[in-house]
């Protein structure tokens, strides 16, 4: 059995817990995590017999080649009612659906095809399966991280006075597409001097200068799956107080990645590194959680936050990233991306992390 035929089984055992006996797959990882297909217009239908692919005429040829055990119905309008007439014609007696992946406007479409058959929402089943990981999708994840570190490294060469974060940040974009990258994972993060207070900030032309802080954070795409990985460097001198800032961050981040393991409470990950970081005097200044699940998509389950309750589980992929921002002085993020084993964690990235602000 394929990873996707094992897919389509276990969502099907979890219909019933929804109170559901059919689901309408409508976001575009989601499609691609269960059926292969990748076109940019398209949904699932997923009922105990059927699997059903629906796009427009555009992905008639690529849905052959992607999502080969779907049957593929071409739909030239209103996708989503043509879903739902055929869970009607299906006999599906309560239609599940993802609030969170449809407008008021498509709902209305798909209840207006689904007829007398009733809607439910049925929660983030895909993602909750999404979020464990098997082998083979780490070792996509892998050979993406393995792309941006090569890229950061790059990077890391092109930091002096008098570049600019754009040219760095097409630089490092342009080094993983030629290596084999699909694409960046999201738009890569050059961020310098003040701007590096920034958490996402948006790359510009400002001019890197001598006594920079600069935060990169960059990812690639590969075979479909992202990663992630932020490192901060100082232009030609480290200034005293960000070299400091750097040390708490380092640490922070040093701690929580040790104490990730399956059984582990996700808010009490962050726990660790929050801690680290108010004690140091910081506690106003790192105001984001400290990570997130990657895999097709950048930001997915589960979620390193102050008061997450769900506990991690082997097979998860999450960032551990703790910053401290100084509004009008500079900023420090460091990001590693790991695996969750039932007795620990493997680090994903391999790019150096120093234990001191690394000087360029």
């Amino acid at each position: 059995m394929s990873d996707r035929d094992g897919r389509l089984a276990q969502l099907r055992e979890l219909l019933p817990g929804a109170e559901v006996d059919g689901l309408v797959v409508s976001a575009p990882g989601n499609i691609f995590y269960l059926s292969g297909f990748r076109g940019s217009s398209g949904a699932l239908l997923v009922t105990d017999q059927q699997c059903m692919l629906f796009s427009d005429f555009r992905y008639r040829l690529q849905a052959k080649e992607q999502a080969p055990d779907f049957e593929f119905v071409e739909v030239p309008r209103r996708l989503l009612a043509a879903v739902g007439e055929a869970a009607a014609a299906a006999g599906v007696s309560r239609l599940g659906y993802n609030p969170s992946h449809l407008s008021c406007e498509l709902r209305d479409q798909l209840s207006e095809g689904a007829g007398s058959v009733p809607l439910a929402p049925a929660g983030a089943l895909v993602e909750e399966m999404r979020a464990t990981k098997s082998e083979e999708e780490v070792g996509l994840i892998s050979a993406a991280a393995a792309l941006a570190d090569r890229a950061l490294a790059h990077m890391a060469k092109m930091l002096r006075a008098g570049a600019t974060e754009r040219e760095v940040a097409l630089e490092g974009e342009f080094y993983m597409r030629r290596e084999g990258a699909e694409a960046a994972s999201f738009d890569v993060i050059v961020a310098s001097g003040p701007r590096s207070a920034l958490p996402h900030a948006e790359t510009t032309d400002r001019e890197l200068a001598t006594g920079d802080s600069v935060v990169i954070d960059i990812g690639a795409r590969f075979s479909g799956y992202c990663s992630d990985i932020t490192r901060t460097f100082a232009v030609g001198s480290a200034p005293p107080e960000m070299g400091e800032v750097y040390k708490v961050v380092y640490q922070a981040q040093r701690a929580a990645a040790a104490g990730v393991q399956a059984g582990v409470i996700c808010g009490d990950v962050d726990g660790i590194a929050r801690k680290i970081i108010e004690d140091a005097g910081y506690s106003d200044s790192f105001g984001h959680g400290l990570g997130h699940g990657v895999g097709i998509d950048v930001h997915e389950a589960p979620r390193l936050g102050k008061g997450e309750k769900k506990e991690l589980a082997p097979g998860n992929v999450v960032t551990v990233e703790p910053g401290i921002y100084l509004e009008g002085t500079g900023g420090v993020r460091l990001e590693d991306l790991l695996v969750v084993f039932q007795n620990g964690s493997e680090t994903i990235t391999g790019s150096p992390m120093p234990s001191e602000l690394p000087v360029v």
